[in-house]
């Protein structure tokens, strides 16, 4: 709040008969003034007490303050665990979402590394029919040198569709030769663009559990949502914390990305 104070002794004024559009002022070093010509209704009569001018302004906060206060970060969400287990089923859910992470690391470890090794391809998933199984439990592998991956599918070759398929689908970049039953894989050299697409599968999957995780999160606060018996006030800080749990599995999700992809580009 501002307040601008002024003092003007105005000895001749008439609150009644004056308007300051038709006031004349003159300079100070004159003397005498013709009544000629004074404007009728600046005729006033005097006033022994100076009038006190109280100007009050209202302060606004500037654009550069605003922008400050919208920047202030959320203070830190703190996880009543008793409270959650009360409501929900917080061991799952968090086993749920720590589950995603780990699994998003094991795929990098597998699946994104510059020099892939028959050991991912025998742990590749393939889906045959709605069931996962795993390359070696359809194949024979082995080396046929420090270049090229052979895999043998005499025993089940009406499945090599779809083991190509998930081949392609692995983010390795692999690009299987077939000859009849037999799949030769050559190792792709480690060129720039081989690191950034690396980099992009890497990006991919981190997206595809991070979605994961959301899922769980959302799936929880619509069942919490179902149950009438929770105040509005408890309710808002139950979800409040699902999502601060799903933010806390996001951030370590990403952190290994970052780790990832410094690793795959060679920084």
């Amino acid at each position: 709040m501002y307040v601008r104070k002024v003092f003007s002794i105005l000895r001749y004024v008439s609150t009644r008969e004056l308007h300051f559009t038709n006031l004349k002022l003159l300079p100070r070093h004159a003397k005498t003034i013709d009544a000629a010509q004074i404007h009728p209704l600046a005729r006033v009569t005097e006033l022994p007490i100076p009038i006190l001018c109280t100007l009050q302004f209202r302060g606004y906060a500037k654009g550069k303050d605003k922008k400050k206060e919208k920047g202030k970060k959320a203070g830190k969400v703190e996880v009543n665990e008793a409270q959650l287990r009360e409501v929900i089923n917080f061991d799952a859910v968090n086993s749920n979402m720590q589950k995603a992470v780990q699994q998003m690391k094991e795929d990098y470890i597998k699946h994104l590394s510059l020099r892939s090794t028959s050991g991912a391809i025998e742990t590749l998933r393939v889906h045959i029919d709605g069931a996962e199984h795993e390359l070696q439990e359809l194949a024979q592998i082995s080396r046929k040198n420090p270049k090229t991956i052979v895999v043998n599918m005499i025993a089940f070759p009406q499945t090599i569709p779809d083991v190509l398929k998930a081949i392609e689908n692995s983010g390795m970049n692999l690009n299987p030769q077939q000859d009849g039953t037999t799949l030769f894989i050559p190792i792709p050299k480690v060129t720039k663009e081989h690191r950034e697409n690396l980099s992009k599968n890497a990006k991919t999957l981190f997206i595809k559990y991070r979605d994961s995780i959301r899922d769980i999160q959302n799936n929880t606060i619509k069942k919490l949502k179902r149950q009438s018996d929770i105040s509005k006030d408890d309710m808002f800080a139950i979800q409040t914390q699902v999502t601060a749990i799903a933010d806390k599995y996001i951030s370590e999700a990403d952190k290994l990305l970052a780790t990832k992809q410094r690793e795959l580009l060679g920084e």
